[in-house]
């Protein structure tokens, strides 16, 4: 009887200890598919190139060398999470602008590396002027890197753009829609380590009308700040999308909270250059999404600021609803673009000879 009874003894033993370890195990695996859920928007398309980002360990594997990305092959461990711009290295970036001579204004303007034609229309356009009501205007393009099957040849055809303008930085990201966040931190990361010493940077999409002798005007208006100011179209209580067919879903594990801080839109927005520096610094805290003006905004809010309005916020303009207007177009700053050769086309007629109103 001892014997039978020590023999079940063990056997309930046993058996607890193996509902404990599954138990335990059933545990982990739903953390761990939660947490894999939440990063499904950036790990939909590899952030850096071209390896593979283990959200388990935070470490990078990148692949052996090729001849359009980085010459070495190295494992390089991830700090703080995805978007802190230091885990990010420069491939290209030679540009003197901010080397000899310091900006007053910096335009930093994101762009996919196969957009030309949007960088050529800018550089003809918004992008050409300098000086500006007697202040140094620069215009820098930043890319990360192509994909697809053309990538190379794609890098190449960069390469051979810069060798002729000398305007664009590149770093060692895949340049894709969900990378954005990364983008923009990385702009912060050149301003603060390349171009300190300018006194505003703005960061402008590619497909923006920009009246930047207005822009100039308005960061030459007496009391406007030279710190801890960013400005543009404010944004105030917009709800986080949790629809997941849309472009701007965001997961409460990524983003819990259902609105976002004030933040300023992202098709442009102006910032005095000491912010920079401070984004880079206190993005450590900040958990990483997808939406990198109001990425920005939260930025803001852990450094205990505020967004700013403009001093005319109707300046400020986003799409169109109407047909181009010469006077309209001499008075505002910004307005969204449907293309390349529209810009060139309001540009050039703006400036055309006789008063515009």
């Amino acid at each position: 009887m001892e014997s039978l009874y020590r023999q079940r003894k063990h056997s309930y033993r046993t058996g607890f200890k193996l509902l404990l370890f599954l138990g335990m195990l059933s545990v982990l695996i739903i953390y761990y598919a939660r947490y894999s859920s939440s990063m499904t928007r950036w790990e939909s398309f590899p952030s850096h190139v071209p390896g593979t980002y283990h959200a388990e360990t935070h470490v990078v594997t990148k692949a052996p060398p090729t001849t359009h990305v980085v010459t070495e092959a190295t494992v390089r461990p991830f700090q703080y999470h995805l978007a802190y711009a230091p885990n990010y290295r420069y491939i290209m970036d030679d540009t003197t602008a901010c080397e000899t001579e310091t900006p007053f204004l910096v335009l930093m303007v994101p762009v996919a590396p196969a957009e030309v034609a949007a960088r050529d229309a800018i550089r003809k356009t918004w992008g050409s002027e300098n000086p500006v009501h007697g202040a140094m205007v620069k215009t820098i393009f930043v890319l990360g890197l192509p994909g697809g099957a053309n990538a190379e040849q794609q890098q190449d055809k960069v390469r051979q753009e810069n060798l002729q303008h000398h305007d664009l930085i590149q770093s060692d990201f895949m340049d894709t829609y969900l990378n954005l966040t990364i983008k923009t931190m990385v702009i912060m990361d050149w301003l603060a380590t390349r171009c300190p010493k300018a006194e505003y940077a703005m960061k402008i999409d590619s497909d923006m009308f920009l009246n930047i002798g207005n822009l100039v005007s308005m960061l030459q208006t007496p009391g406007v700040p030279k710190r801890n100011y960013l400005t543009g179209m404010l944004m105030w209580n917009r709800p986080v999308l949790r629809n997941r067919d849309s472009k701007w879903y965001v997961p409460k594990e990524m983003y819990p909270a259902d609105t976002y801080p004030t933040y300023t839109l992202g098709m442009g927005y102006v910032f005095s250059n000491d912010l920079p520096a401070k984004y880079v610094e206190i993005s450590k805290e900040i958990k990483p999404f997808n939406i990198e003006d109001a990425y920005i905004g939260m930025c803001m809010k852990k450094l205990g600021l505020s967004p700013t309005s403009p001093p005319n916020a109707w300046q400020w303009k986003s799409y169109t609803t109407n047909t181009y207007n010469r006077c309209e177009y001499s008075k505002i700053i910004t307005y969204i673009l449907d293309s390349p050769q529209q810009l060139l086309n309001y540009w050039t007629d703006l400036k055309k000879p006789g008063p515009p109103c």
